[in-house]
């Protein structure tokens, strides 16, 4: 039998892997084809939409955590859903913050490639879903910058996951807002050993996201 303070630890552990897992899935199938798409394309509202994405890119989450809020309550448009303070709500803001991020490195990424690449493929006669699997593994690198810059916002977030997730112990309580509220209470003890858990899981990831980005340069 678990002790009860580990047992939560190890709940609340869970619940942020789940909910930073699903929003990271999330921003990355969103994500990296609109990048691609913006990279790779020239149309008239283009630059719009560049601009658009960069702002998202430095939106402060709370403005995010604001509008989610809006959006899911009980008299909001989305209110019919019951889905503010619930997990999935925390998921659909956390894919909100990162999916920006995850375009704009992915677009980045494409536009880095040497202008003659695209013409060469297509002189080489190769399909065109061959030609999207050649770009996707040319630009592997900035693909692994985006999931861990992603990662990265999605595991920090408090503010707005506290705003549409409402820190409901054994519902929504995260291992941000619970340091978060472990804190304002001076139970420094407690908020230390879940920032550590927080840390190791972040360090964790990070980490063989890195490996996995360093193993693609020596290929």
């Amino acid at each position: 039998m678990l002790d009860p303070e580990l047992q939560t630890l190890v709940e609340i552990t869970l619940r942020t892997l789940w909910v930073c897992g699903s929003a990271l899935l999330l921003a990355l199938l969103g994500g990296v084809p609109i990048g691609i798409l913006l990279g790779s394309s020239q149309f008239i509202s283009r630059g719009l939409l560049v601009s658009s994405v960069n702002a998202g890119m430095g939106a402060p989450p709370v403005v995010v955590g604001l509008i989610g809020s809006i959006l899911l309550a009980r008299s909001g448009p989305l209110g019919s859903w019951n889905l503010l303070y619930t997990p999935y709500a925390m998921i659909i803001t956390s894919t909100a913050i990162a999916l920006p991020l995850v375009i704009g490195l992915t677009l980045a990424a494409v536009g880095s490639l040497d202008d003659e690449w695209e013409l060469q493929v297509r002189t080489l006669g190769i399909p065109r879903h061959w030609r999207i699997w050649l770009l996707i593994r040319e630009i592997r690198m900035g693909l692994l910058a985006a999931v861990i810059a992603a990662l990265g916002g999605i595991l920090s977030e408090v503010g707005a996951v506290n705003m549409v997730g409402g820190n409901i112990a054994g519902e929504t309580r995260v291992l941000t807002t619970a340091i978060m509220m472990h804190t304002s209470m001076g139970e420094y003890e407690i908020a230390m050993s879940q920032a550590t858990v927080l840390f190791g899981n972040l360090l964790l990831l990070a980490g063989l996201l890195t490996w996995l980005q360093q193993s693609g340069r020596k290929r």
